[in-house]
């Protein structure tokens, strides 16, 4: 409840940034949740609805899977090599104008799609033009969310990422039906205009500020500060020129070490005189509300973090993984068929997956919470298995099996799609301070595979006719991906170890120094105090305030 006070006192109303003592695992990071979820709906969730519309356009424009494939192919790359221009531009700019505009292209690259006339168009409008789009409004939507939830992370994450599954489970059927009735170039109009909405949530997207407090009694603003910091001066200066007088050293002697007060007082005034206007309006501002403490900015772009092991083995589980993340919904379908399950029976395997999806999501945010051990290493557990789910899917050959194979799938998908980025966070990959920065590197590696994961298995079926075959390079992939991401714990612990040790012996060096330097001070001070006293025994003979009537006597 106090953090919620200092939000609303700190935000200027719902446009301006949330002011927090600490991080709020709540308050307004509610409403960026619900807007994720959305986003989540119109982005992946729409991605992973589009294979409704493979057949369609292999009829339209007389082209082959493979073909057809690309334009999933180059949106989902735009999506994530993009990724480095999301990050800057929101570093730069915010996270809200970023998405809103990202929101915009959405929608405008959905409805042009339903005017073109060849599958090479389409590569431009839903490849490249939506695809940045995409790009623009999910990474920074994520980004964000992450810094509103510490505790609840995994939990929240995990909930709000499951507007892709139900996007899914709603939106493939929904299309199946609405393009029947009016023609899937209209039915792509529409889903135009519903992505329009995510314009919406990016202006949920308020910046968050964290305010510490205070750990001594009584909050003194920094003008009070400066108050009491000049009174002292001149309570030190005033008893040491007291001093000086009483004891009746001259001006002409200069030895009183201290100095004075008119000295004093003009440097006081050249430090005020050469203070910032800024700075000093901001010590005000900070005088009258508190002083808040912004993070400090961070990079625009990251790319120191391709020295850490970690992060490259990381990034290789992420590249490799991401063949199995699009191609089983883009193929599902057609496979159903291919397997003699009748057409409308086809289209509700992808609404399995999204309801086993969506368990997933929300049973690995509650294990990530509950869990002691590294969460990366339960990340591994979900990734070996849906390898060998993929596998299962080619060797299946009747509807209950392929629905038993889409729910296991759905499931495990769920957990893994929604914490592999998240799980950047974490102190066994970069930390929370890094994600902003390193998030966009991340992504644009794992571009590489999205572009190459379903013209891949769209070439596999293309040369075999069967559509099985797809699932073959989805779970090579997803293989390849578990053994990088094994290596993340080991490649961590070197790095951590090899930094300790150099640690330790900077260290030691800076005590050695620390010490031959405490040996010469000693030996300076020595020489120092007796120069001291002799020029003390000098004053006090020659000095007026020691004249004696002997004195007078001797020179009269």
């Amino acid at each position: 409840m106090r953090g919620l006070k200092s939000a609303v006192r700190g935000s200027g109303g719902c446009r301006g940034p949330c002011v927090y003592e600490a991080v709020p695992d709540g308050g307004w990071g509610w409403a960026v949740a619900v807007a994720f979820f959305f986003v989540e709906v119109f982005t992946y969730g729409t991605i992973k609805s589009l294979g409704v519309f493979l057949e369609d356009l292999m009829t339209e424009f007389g082209e082959s899977n493979s073909r057809v494939s690309w334009v999933i192919a180059i949106c989902v790359f735009i999506l994530t090599f993009t990724a480095p221009l999301s990050t800057v531009l929101s570093n730069r700019f915010g996270y809200r104008p970023v998405v809103m505009l990202g929101g915009f292209l959405i929608s405008l690259g959905t409805i042009s799609s339903a005017f073109v006339s060849s599958i090479n168009e389409m590569y431009v409008t839903i490849g490249i033009v939506s695809g940045l789009g995409y790009c623009l409004t999910f990474l920074p939507t994520v980004t964000i969310l992450s810094q509103y939830f510490n505790r609840r992370r995994s939990l929240v994450t995990a909930l709000a990422s499951s507007g892709e599954s139900f996007a899914m489970f709603a939106f493939a059927p929904a299309f199946m039906a609405l393009k029947e009735i009016i023609g899937w170039r209209h039915c792509l109009i529409v889903i135009g205009l519903m992505q329009a909405s995510v314009i919406g949530c990016g202006a949920l997207l308020r910046p968050i500020i964290i305010r510490p407090d205070q750990e001594v009694s009584g909050e003194v603003s920094n003008k009070e500060k400066l108050s009491v910091k000049l009174q002292t001066v001149y309570e030190l200066e005033n008893e040491d020129t007291q001093t000086n007088v009483s004891s009746g050293e001259s001006e002409e002697s200069g030895d009183s070490g201290v100095t004075s007060l008119s000295a004093s007082s003009a440097d006081l005034r050249a430090t005020t005189a050469t203070q910032d206007p800024s700075e000093t309006r901001a010590l005000k501002e900070q005088g009258e509300a508190g002083p808040l403490v912004q993070p400090s900015r961070p990079k625009l772009l990251d790319f120191a973090v391709l020295k850490d092991g970690a992060f490259i083995c990381y990034s290789l589980f992420g590249l490799f993984a991401t063949l199995g993340f699009f191609a089983p919904s883009l193929y599902i379908i057609e496979l159903s068929k291919s397997r003699g399950v009748h057409p409308e029976k086809s289209a509700y395997m992808l609404s399995v997956m999204a309801v086993s999806e969506v368990c997933g999501r929300l049973s690995i945010g509650v294990i990530l919470n509950k869990v002691r051990m590294r969460k990366t290493q339960v990340l591994l557990g979900c990734v070996v298995l849906l390898c060998l789910v993929l596998l299962a899917f080619t060797l299946v050959t009747e509807f209950w099996g392929l629905a038993a194979c889409c729910c296991l799938y759905g499931f495990l998908m769920g957990t893994v799609g929604s914490t592999h980025i998240p799980m950047l966070a974490e102190d066994d990959v970069v930390g929370i301070e890094r994600m902003p920065s390193s998030v966009g590197v991340y992504v644009c590696i794992q571009s590489f595979a999205g572009l190459a994961g379903p013209p891949l298995g769209g070439l596999l079926v293309d040369k075999t006719q069967n559509y099985g075959s797809a699932f073959y390079s989805c779970a090579v992939g997803m293989g390849l991906g578990a053994i990088f991401l094994a290596m993340v714990g080991p490649a961590k612990s070197g790095l951590c170890l090899r930094g300790k040790t150099r640690k330790q012996e900077e260290e030691g060096e800076e005590e050695g120094e620390e010490e031959r330097g405490g040996e010469e001070e000693e030996k300076v001070s020595q020489d120092s105090g007796s120069a001291d006293y002799l020029d003390v025994d000098l004053t006090v003979e020659t000095s007026p305030a020691k004249w004696s009537p002997k004195q007078e006597t001797n020179v009269v």
